[in-house]
């Protein structure tokens, strides 16, 4: 399969299975990125523009926003929970949107809310400044790990081989290792020397010899093909893709979902990188992940705006009424940045009595605005179906 020698090698790795005995096979080390985009066709150049122009109009949206934060949480949830289903972790959007981050009902869940929190932790480290690094990326797998039952495995590179998929024509009598789709690089000093060129890599500046959306897809693959970590491998490097384009300046607010589209595609997606590997498919796959770009863009955009646009109208409700107490549109603002919260969060968040936030609540349920998740469990929690009919409505 692997015709390209200049995108990479194989190496030999052995094992030995303690009931089948030893085996041996080979892994592929990617090499590292070049100073140069991949040769290109003019249909992928242009697909770059157009992704290019998609991004440039979500930042322009976003900067437009009185506070475009407030919108980072649900669509940040929504993505969550697709890059967690490209990797077998399912958990239906509307169950994700209205969970209790500190009190996780599944495993599922306790997962996609752990990539939340490990992408905000990428947003604010970028957010302030700081480079991209190894240390991040380990920090951000430890959090993607956390409360799983490959935590104490997790905040590290991998230490063990792993292999991804599995061939439709590998016979059944073969080693796991040898039925794989893909083997990436083996543990050890290579690996980290391969992770941290990708790192420095992606901290160089490029501007001028390529394409922020190119080096984008170009650091997508390398950090997939390596396969640094024991598990959440895809959903650090999806994460990665919005993290880089934060880093460069293309987004000045990190609200860019791009794994429903991926999603949606998932085996294309994997063909394509792993069509790198194997013969060096840099065009189509750099059309592809150009043309995801710019849906996902393009799709952020339409939901911040329509967000935006229930704000106003929840709170048009609310001047409506005869609540005249700044406090209830900023329990609206709540509403919209949280799609599912507690008392105790108004309470926190607004800086009132918890009498007072209790009220509140009930003030915006009786108005239409508010409703409860499960009125009989022993915590509440309450969510604003217009914000939930948003962010359920995105089509693939």
């Amino acid at each position: 399969m692997f015709a390209k020698d200049a995108l990479g090698k194989l190496v030999v790795i052995r094992g030995n299975d303690p009931m089948r005995g030893a085996w041996e096979h080979r892994a592929f080390v990617p090499a590292p990125l070049g100073e140069s985009m991949p040769a290109m066709t003019p249909r992928t150049m242009i697909a770059v523009s157009n992704a290019r122009a998609a991004l440039a109009a979500l930042d322009s949206t976003a900067r437009q926003l009185p506070n475009p934060t407030l919108l980072r949480l649900p669509t940040l949830q929504r993505e969550a929970q697709s890059t967690s289903a490209l990797e077998g972790t399912y958990a239906p959007l509307a169950d994700v949107l209205v969970a209790d981050e500190d009190e996780p009902t599944t495993p599922e869940l306790v997962e996609i809310l752990n990539y939340v929190r490990a992408a905000n932790h990428g947003f604010d480290w970028v957010g302030e400044g700081r480079p991209l690094s190894m240390g991040l990326l380990t920090e951000l797998q430890g959090l993607l790990m956390r409360g799983t039952p490959l935590a104490a495995q997790s905040g590290r590179l991998r230490e063990t081989q792993v292999v991804i998929g599995r061939r439709s024509d590998a016979p059944p009598s073969a080693f796991s290792v040898q039925r794989a789709r893909f083997v990436p690089s083996p543990p050890g000093s290579d690996l980290q020397a391969g992770l941290q060129l990708l790192v420095d890599w992606m901290r160089a500046d490029h501007r001028d010899q390529i394409d922020p959306v190119v080096a984008a897809a170009m650091s997508h693959y390398e950090f997939e093909a390596l396969h640094p970590f024991r598990d959440g491998n895809g959903r650090i490097g999806r994460l990665l893709i919005v993290l880089y384009l934060q880093a460069v300046g293309v987004l000045s607010e990190p609200t860019l979902t791009v794994s429903p589209w991926f999603e949606a595609r998932r085996g294309e997606y994997y063909d394509h990188l792993l069509g790198i590997s194997t013969h060096g498919a840099w065009d189509d796959y750099v059309r592809f992940f150009a043309l995801g770009l710019q849906q996902a863009a393009e799709d952020t955009r339409n939901e911040m705006v329509a967000l935006s646009e229930v704000q106003s109208e929840l709170k048009e409700m609310v001047r409506r009424s005869a609540l005249r107490a700044d406090s209830a549109h900023a329990l609206v603002d709540l509403a919209v940045a949280n799609p599912s919260f507690s008392v105790r969060k108004v309470e926190s968040d607004l800086g009132v009595s918890y009498g007072r936030a209790n009220k509140l609540v009930g003030q915006l349920v009786e108005l239409g605005v508010l409703d409860v998740v499960d009125a009989n469990a022993y915590k509440r929690r309450f969510f604003a179906p217009r914000v939930i009919a948003v962010l359920t409505s995105r089509g693939a």
